[in-house]
């Protein structure tokens, strides 16, 4: 007896994918993850807990902005200009060759953004305010996390 439905022999075989577009695709993730990711631009080399505050803003221009970290080392509180531990007689000039490098628009809006401790005693933050102020560093910021 002869089927009424005869079974053809078919090729299944899964179609081929198209990746012609995927380097296109990878090239664009790449992009992005490159345009939005923050690159740390210093090594911190001390131990600082920043406090914290609710009356928080984002400072609008990061290229004229000098970090300075305030933390401990061991036992002691060491200054870190950069990737520098720095004493206190030495942060005016660093300061003012931070200053020399930028263009002058940056310069005329340097701002000294502190990063310190939140156990560092208030003497060491008014001695490095001191320092700022004899170089006509006198925009500062103090940096905080939310509450």
């Amino acid at each position: 007896m002869k089927p009424l439905f005869p079974r053809r022999e078919r090729s299944r075989s899964v179609p081929s994918l198209n990746v012609a577009s995927l380097p296109d695709l990878i090239f664009t993730v790449l992009f992005f993850f490159m345009i939005v990711t923050h690159m740390r631009d210093d090594d911190v080399k001390v131990h600082y807990q920043v406090p914290q505050g609710t009356e928080l803003q984002k400072l609008q221009r990061k290229s004229s902005v000098v970090h300075l970290y305030i933390g401990r080392v061991g036992n002691e509180t060491r200054l870190q200009i950069g990737d520098h531990l720095v004493a206190l007689d030495e942060v005016g000039d660093l300061l003012v060759a931070e200053r020399n490098r930028m263009t002058p628009e940056d310069a005329q809006r340097m701002t000294v953004s502190i990063k310190a401790d939140r156990d560092t005693p208030m003497g060491v933050i008014a001695d490095v305010k001191r320092e700022l102020q004899q170089v006509y560093a006198l925009k500062v910021n103090y940096a905080a996390t939310e509450k």
